[in-house]
């Protein structure tokens, strides 16, 4: 695949804190691509200056084969931006949030009639198009932030913590239009999260920590490298855990075993077949490879 985004040797700074330092990365197109990080580790700062918010102290921004220094205007109309923070009005309702954004792409009349029709049934907003942003829900706004996203039907979406506090019937519904989008538009998304269930299911992640990438890979690849596999082990005495000569922890009525890898798994369960009779083994978490690179606990990572 070809890479839509391409960021050289970016760098940025805040007198002497070094927020982005000799960054260097590429987004494949189609791809969902995750953006890890602590506050502060410089995620925000890097999709500002691609979204053109910020400038740049040096390096160079590619996107969709255009360099941002000089065909911004071409860039912001491939790209769409869910923010951490809505943008919208809360005195408007969701329809006039929508059309005065539209307006900007040239948008207008039965054009902007018919793509606010398609988006409200993508995003299931009909019901609550016409009240004001300021009495919907948190679920109910962060819609419209998407849909606001979506107007112009992008060929990269940006989504900055998209999901942060929102029920599981939104986060569902937001993951499920970003796969459709995906699947049907070959779209590119561009994910920041704090939710490793999230990360976990990515094409390609990028773990950034105090400016510098720390660690890059697909989440596979990331979990081989920097965390073991897990065994649970079940109807076994402890002297016998004992024998295998491995790090264990007693977990309620099992225990669980630490390993290297999958092969160290098949060695074992050959070696000691009278051991292993009840047993699972599933793979290292996210969280632990956020850890592990950067030795620190990302805020409101879940178990994958």
């Amino acid at each position: 695949m070809e890479n839509i985004i391409n960021i050289e040797h970016l760098n940025k700074s805040y007198g002497y804190l070094k927020a982005v330092n000799d960054l260097s990365f590429r987004v494949k197109r189609g791809e969902l691509f995750a953006f890890l990080g602590v506050n502060g580790a410089g995620k925000s700062t890097t999709i500002s200056m691609i979204c053109g918010q910020l400038k740049k102290d040096s390096g160079n921004i590619i996107v969709c084969g255009e360099n941002i220094e000089n065909s911004f205007d071409i860039i912001s109309r491939r790209i769409g931006v869910v923010f951490q923070n809505s943008v919208l009005d809360a005195q408007l309702s969701a329809r006039d949030n929508l059309r005065s954004r539209a307006s900007l792409y040239g948008i207008t009349g039965k054009a902007f009639e018919k793509r606010f029709k398609e988006l409200a049934k993508l995003l299931e907003f009909e019901e609550f198009a016409n009240r004001p942003l300021i009495k919907l829900s948190g679920g109910q706004k962060r819609r419209i932030d998407i849909a606001r996203a979506l107007l112009h039907k992008p060929e990269i979406l940006i989504l900055d913590e998209p999901t942060t506090g929102l029920d599981p019937q939104t986060r569902r519904l937001l993951w499920d239009t970003v796969e459709n989008l995906r699947k049907e538009k070959k779209m590119t998304v561009f994910l920041t999260t704090h939710y490793m269930e999230e990360a976990a299911d990515v094409d390609y992640v990028v773990i950034l920590d105090s400016g510098i990438i720390a660690a890059e890979g697909t989440p596979l690849e990331l979990k081989n490298k920097y965390v073991g596999d897990y065994i649970t082990l079940y109807g076994c005495d402890e002297a016998k855990i004992s024998e295998l000569g491995l790090p264990y922890k007693k977990i309620r009525d099992a225990f669980r075993i630490t390993v290297p890898n999958v092969a160290k798994v098949t060695e074992l369960i050959v070696s000691y077949p009278d051991i292993f009779t009840d047993y699972e083994v599933v793979k290292g978490k996210m969280d632990d490879v956020f850890l592990a690179v950067t030795g620190k606990n990302l805020p409101g990572g879940a178990i994958k």
